[in-house]
This record gives C-alpha cells, sequence and structure tokens, in this order.
C-alpha cells in the first residue's frame, strides 16, 4: 500500500478593520444568547443536576461527583437532586480561590 501525504501551507492576513465586523457579529450573538438564557432561567431557586452543571460549564457526572465529595450540597426531591442558586455562587466563589 502506497500513501501520500499532501502539506498545504495556507498564509491568512487580515487587518484590525477586516475583523472588526466579525467580532461584533459575534458579540452581539454572544449577548442574545445570554440574554435568552437568562430569561429562561427566571427566578428559579434551584436547578436540576443537568442545569446546575450546564450553568457551571461542568458535565453532569462532574458536579455529582462534586457533590459526592462535599464540595457543594444538593437536596433530594423525590429521584431528582436540586441545587439551590446560592450554593451554586458558594461553589464558584470557593473554586474560584484554589
Amino acid at each position: 500500500m502506497v500513501r501520500f501525504l499532501l502539506v498545504v501551507a495556507v498564509h491568512l492576513s487580515f487587518s484590525d478593520a477586516d475583523l472588526q465586523p466579525l467580532v461584533e457579529q459575534i458579540i452581539n450573538a454572544t449577548l442574545a444568547q445570554l440574554q435568552t438564557d437568562q430569561a429562561a432561567l427566571g427566578d428559579k431557586l434551584a436547578f436540576t443536576e443537568p442545569e446546575a452543571a450546564a450553568l457551571l460549564s461542568l458535565k453532569p457526572h462532574q458536579l455529582r461527583d462534586a457533590r459526592l465529595r462535599g464540595e457543594i450540597t444538593g437536596c433530594r426531591v423525590g429521584k431528582r437532586i436540586l441545587y439551590e442558586r446560592d450554593e451554586l455562587l458558594r461553589f464558584l466563589r470557593r473554586r474560584r480561590q484554589l
């Protein structure tokens, strides 16, 4: 079997003026998504494990593991584990200090 490797070098050059509209578009899209996410959250007092994990930029199993290690407290409501908004903020502050 014969294999060939083709390497192509591409050099792109952009000025600040070229990139500014793109950066502004990305920022506006990001801000719009943040506003949509905030509106969806509303004034919820507690979040399910998947919701809380997403808010913390974690995977649900990472949040569960942190709960099992005692790093964050959740409360059982029926079959679900809920995390209070204040507990999520405390968790973030403690992790920021590490």
